[in-house]
C-alpha cells in the first residue's frame, strides 16, 4: 500500500531515541526495533509479534471490551487492574460479604467465582485489507463512501478466512487512510480468584486518581476457562484453565531510573493530528461543559455515600466511572494550557503550509486549514448540546438514561408487536440489572443539579419549548413522586400490554414525558446538523492525515491514533518535573502509603495487617533496600483502554501493570509532551507481596514463573 510505504520512508530514527506513539505491533519495522534497542531493549519485533510461533502478543487479551490484561501463568491466570475488576467484584459483594472492603481470595480453583457475560479477546493475526475496503469508493460523495466502506467491512468481516471459534473485525487506521483485519478469540468463560480490599486496590480512591505520587494496589486476579479442545467455550463446570500460547514470566529483580520499559495493550481513543482550532475548542468549551455536569453529580453522590454503607456499594462503581474522565478532563484542560499546546498546533499547521506550497499541492491540500477554522465555528454549538445530552440525559442520570432506553424501545414498535416484544423482553433485562443499583433519593438529587445545567446551559436554540422557563424544583418533586421510572416495577407496569397500550402509558408518565421532549429536540435540532458537520470534519480530517503522511520530513514520526485495538508503546521509566523547583522521582514505596494513612477514611484507610507488615518491615523476597516499592511512573504513550496493560522489561518480563497517567500528562490523548507525560503502574513486586505476604495465596504465586 502507497500510504504504508510512505508512512514508514519518513519514520527515521534520529540521534536519540524517541519515546512516545502507539504502534501496530503487526507493522513494528527496523526503526521502531532500532528506536527500542537504543532504549534499552534486548528482544526483537518477532518476538513482541509474531504469526507462525508464539510471542508477546499472545498473551495480551483485551479484558471484557475495555480494559487490558495479561496471562501470567500455564494455567490461564489472568492479571488486570482492580478498577477494570471493580464491576465483578462489586457484584459478587454483599453486607454479608463484602469483597470491596475485605477483598476476595480463592484458595483453590474450585472456590473461582464465575462472571456471567465477562469476556477475554486475544488477537490471533493482523493484516492490512485497505485495498479492499476501500473498493469502489473512489468517485462516491462522502456519505455514499462512508456507506460503501460499511458495506465492503461487513461483506470481508464474513468472508475472510478464519476457524470456527474464532472472529473476523476490520477497524481503520489513520483517519480512514488504511484498514486492518483482525482475528480474534473470545473466551466466555472467566472467573474472579483474588482481589485485595478497596483499601488497597483504590487506594487513594478520587483524591489520588491521575496524581503521582500513587500509591495504588491497583490489580486483580482472573483465571480463563476454556473447553476440552483448550477452545472458547460457554461457562461449564467441565471446563479446564486455560493453556495458553505465551505468558509473562514475572520479574522481581527491581527496577531504576532509565529501564526500558513497553505497556503493550488496547488504548481506546486518542486525536492526536487535530487542527488547533479544534483543540482550542475542547479547551476553552466542550471539556467544561462536561467536567461541570460531572462535578454537580458527583457532588451529591459523595454526599450519600459517604453516610450510608449500603449507598457507597450500590453506587461504589457508578461513582468511580463517572469519577475517572471527570478529573482526567480538568488534567487535559491544565496540561494542554500549560503546554501551550495550541500555540505548539499553530506553529506547526504554519510549517504544513510551508510544505503544502514547497510540493505545489496547494490545489489538494491548501484549503485544508481554511476548512477547519469554519467548520470547527459552525459546529461548536452544535457539539456543546451533543455533550449536554449525552452527559445529562443517558449518563449520569438515572432516570432520564432508563427513559431513553425505553424510548428507543418504543420505535421498535414501527415493525410490529412481535419485535416490540422481543427487544421489551431485552430491554426490561438490563433494566432490572440497572435498577439493582438505583437509589432514587440519590438520583432525585442528582436530578435537580443536572437538569438545571441543561435549561441554562445548553444553546437555547436546541431546548424543548415546552419546559423552557420550567420550575427546576417543582419539575423534580413531580417526576421523583409520580413517575414509575423510579422503581423496575413502575417500568414493568409501564411495559405492559399491546405496544398501542405500553405507548398511551408512557405518554402520560411525567418521567417519560421529560425524556421525549428532551430526546425529540435533539433529535430534530441538533442530531442532523451534528451529523452533517461530523461527516465534512472527518473527510477533511482523513485528507489532513493523508496529507501529514505525504509531506513531513523523514525524521517525522507518524502513528495512528488509537482505536481500542493492539498497540505497543515503548519508553523508559522516567521521573519528572510537574512545576518548578519541583522533581517527582520515579518510584513510590509502602512509606508513603503510611504517611497518607487516615483511620476510617473511606479513601485513605490501611488494614491493619498491611501496617503490622510495614512495622516488622516483613517484605519477603519482594523488599528492596528495606522499603516495599509499590508504583513507578514511565515515558510510555497510554491512554483510557490500556488499564491493566503489561508492562514489560527489556527481555519481556513482566515488571508491572499499567493503571493511570499523571494529571500533569493526560493530554497525551490530544498532545503527548515527553516532559510531563508519564504512565504510572503497579511494581509487581508489590503484586506479589500483596497476594503471598498479605493475602496468604501462596497457591497463586507458585504458578507463577517467577524471575529473580
Amino acid at each position: 500500500m502507497k500510504l504504508l510505504r510512505l508512512l514508514f520512508l519518513f519514520i527515521a530514527l534520529p540521534a536519540l531515541a524517541q519515546q512516545g506513539g502507539m504502534w501496530i505491533p503487526s507493522l513494528l519495522d527496523g526503526m521502531n526495533e532500532k528506536e527500542m534497542k537504543h532504549l534499552g531493549m534486548k528482544m526483537t519485533a518477532e518476538d513482541i509479534y509474531s504469526v507462525n510461533h508464539s510471542s508477546l502478543k499472545d498473551a495480551v487479551p483485551q479484558f471484557n471490551g475495555g480494559c487490558t490484561a495479561e496471562v501470567i501463568s500455564n494455567q490461564g491466570l489472568l492479571l488486570t487492574n482492580h478498577h477494570c475488576g471493580f464491576d465483578a467484584i462489586q457484584n459478587h459483594s454483599s453486607l454479608e460479604h463484602d469483597y470491596l472492603t475485605n477483598g476476595f481470595w480463592a484458595m483453590s480453583q474450585g472456590e473461582e467465582l464465575a462472571n456471567p457475560g465477562m469476556v477475554v479477546t486475544f488477537i490471533v493475526k493482523i493484516e492490512d485489507v485497505t485495498t479492499k475496503v476501500l473498493e469502489g469508493t473512489q468517485a462516491l460523495d462522502e456519505k455514499a463512501r462512508q456507506q460503501k466502506i460499511k458495506d465492503n467491512i461487513a461483506s470481508l468481516t464474513k468472508s475472510l478466512p478464519k476457524e470456527a471459534w474464532q472472529d473476523n473485525m476490520i477497524r481503520t487506521f489513520y483517519e480512514g487512510n488504511q484498514y486492518m483485519w483482525f482475528v480474534t478469540e473470545t473466551f466466555k468463560d472467566i472467573r474472579l480468584v483474588g482481589a485485595p480490599p478497596s483499601s488497597i486496590g483504590k487506594f487513594g480512591s478520587d483524591t489520588d486518581n491521575w496524581v503521582w505520587p500513587r500509591h495504588t494496589g491497583d490489580f486483580s486476579l482472573f483465571r480463563i476457562y476454556a473447553g476440552k479442545d483448550n477452545r472458547p467455550a460457554e461457562y461449564s463446570k467441565d471446563n479446564k484453565p486455560y493453556t495458553p500460547k505465551h505468558f509473562f514470566p514475572v520479574s522481581i529483580k527491581g527496577i531504576k531510573e532509565d529501564d526500558f520499559t513497553m505497556v503493550f495493550g488496547y488504548p481506546g481513543r486518542t486525536t492526536e493530528y487535530l487542527p488547533a482550532v479544534a483543540v482550542e475548542q475542547v479547551v476553552n468549551v466542550l471539556d467544561p461543559a462536561k467536567i461541570e455536569v460531572r462535578d454537580a453529580a458527583l457532588k451529591v453522590q459523595d454526599g450519600f455515600m459517604r453516610k450510608d454503607q449500603a449507598i457507597k456499594i450500590q453506587y461504589a462503581a457508578k461513582y468511580a466511572s463517572t469519577a475517572n474522565y471527570w478529573k482526567k478532563w480538568i488534567g487535559e484542560v491544565l496540561g494542554l494550557k500549560k503546554t501551550n499546546a495550541v500555540a505548539k498546533k499553530r506553529a506547526y499547521e504554519q510549517q504544513f503550509t510551508g510544505w503544502v506550497n514547497k510540493a505545489g499541492k496547494q490545489a489538494e491540500y491548501g484549503s485544508l486549514l481554511p476548512d477547519f477554522e469554519k467548520y470547527y465555528k459552525e459546529y461548536e454549538p452544535y457539539a456543546l448540546a451533543y455533550d449536554y445530552f449525552v452527559e445529562v440525559t443517558i449518563r449520569n442520570t438515572e432516570l432520564l438514561g432508563f427513559g431513553y432506553r425505553i424510548y428507543n424501545l418504543e420505535g421498535t414498535a414501527r415493525d410490529g408487536e412481535a419485535a416490540f416484544n422481543t427487544q421489551k423482553t431485552k430491554t426490561l433485562a438490563t433494566l432490572e440489572d440497572l435498577y439493582g443499583e438505583f437509589n432514587k433519593n440519590v438520583d432525585e438529587k442528582v436530578f435537580e443539579q443536572l437538569i438545571a445545567l441543561y435549561f441554562t446551559k445548553v444553546p437555547q436554540q436546541f431546548l424543548s419549548t415546552e419546559y423552557k422557563g420550567a420550575d427546576v424544583k417543582k419539575l423534580t418533586a413531580d417526576i421523583y413522586s409520580q413517575s414509575k421510572l423510579t422503581s423496575f416495577e413502575g417500568v414493568q407496569s409501564l411495559l405492559t400490554g399491546t405496544p398501542a397500550e405500553v405507548k398511551a402509558k408512557l405518554a402520560a408518565d411525567p418521567g417519560y414525558k421529560l425524556v421525549t421532549a428532551l430526546t425529540n429536540t435533539y433529535y430534530d435540532k441538533v442530531a442532523p446538523k451534528y451529523q452533517e458537520l461530523n461527516l465534512k470534519v472527518a473527510a477533511l480530517q482523513r485528507t489532513y492525515m493523508k496529507a501529514i503522511v505525504e509531506l513531513s520530513p523523514k525524521d517525522a514520526r507518524i502513528f495512528p491514533d488509537a482505536n481500542s485495538t493492539l498497540r505497543v508503546t515503548y519508553g523508559k521509566v522516567k521521573g519528572y518535573e510537574p512545576k518548578d523547583a519541583t522533581y517527582y522521582k520515579p518510584v513510590t514505596y509502602l512509606d508513603g502509603v503510611i504517611e497518607k494513612y487516615v483511620p476510617g477514611d473511606y479513601e485513605f484507610d490501611v488494614p491493619q495487617k498491611l501496617i503490622d507488615l510495614y512495622n516488622t518491615k516483613d517484605y519477603g523476597p519482594y523488599g528492596e533496600n528495606g522499603k516495599m516499592p509499590v508504583c513507578f511512573i514511565g515515558t510510555n504513550h497510554t491512554t483510557g483502554g490500556n488499564s491493566g496493560s503489561p508492562a514489560i522489561d527489556a527481555k519481556g518480563n513482566l515488571i508491572g501493570l499499567n493503571f493511570d497517567r499523571v494529571w500533569e500528562g493526560t493530554m497525551s490523548d490530544i498532545y503527548y509532551d515527553p516532559s510531563i507525560c508519564r504512565n504510572i503502574m503497579v511494581d509487581m513486586r508489590y503484586v506479589l507481596f500483596i497476594v503471598d505476604k498479605f493475602a496468604g495465596a501462596k497457591n497463586l504465586v507458585e504458578e507463577m514463573k517467577i524471575v529473580r
